[in-house]
């Protein structure tokens, strides 16, 4: 059974990438694509639509690889963020902050299943050694 405190991490993490996604799409379509008119760079929201039914449905392998993926677009962020200028500039500091929330969410969502799993190999290992 979840904790309020962990129903809140997977609140916060599924918002998150929800955003991060929608952020995505109005970047590279609207606010500030590197092309006027839009830019194939929006199909950068690729990879994030594969762990989203995973994540919906609280599938914890799901939640730990897309833990990784997500760096990922912290370096883009970071990367436009320093780099551009205007708006483009801000929206990649706004990309930094969504990552940084899903991220610290899903870590702190998966830690308790991570104990359960680390306690049960630690019985096993000592059943083993009986």
């Amino acid at each position: 059974m979840q904790t309020r405190f962990q129903q809140g991490c997977y609140f916060g993490a599924t918002i998150s990438l929800i955003a991060l996604i929608l952020l995505c799409v109005a970047w590279e379509l609207v606010l500030a694509p590197l092309r006027p008119g839009g830019s194939w760079m929006v199909l950068k929201v690729l990879p994030l639509l594969l762990p989203l039914r995973g994540i919906l449905k609280r599938n914890i392998y799901t939640m730990q690889w897309s833990s990784m993926l997500i760096l990922l677009y912290f370096t883009e962020g970071i990367v436009r963020a320093t780099s551009d200028k205007g708006l483009s500039a801000t929206l990649g500091w706004v990309e930094v902050a969504l990552v940084c929330v899903f991220f610290v969410c899903i870590i702190l969502f998966l830690r308790p299943y991570k104990q359960e799993a680390k306690r049960i190999a630690q019985q096993a290992i000592q059943k083993a050694s009986k």
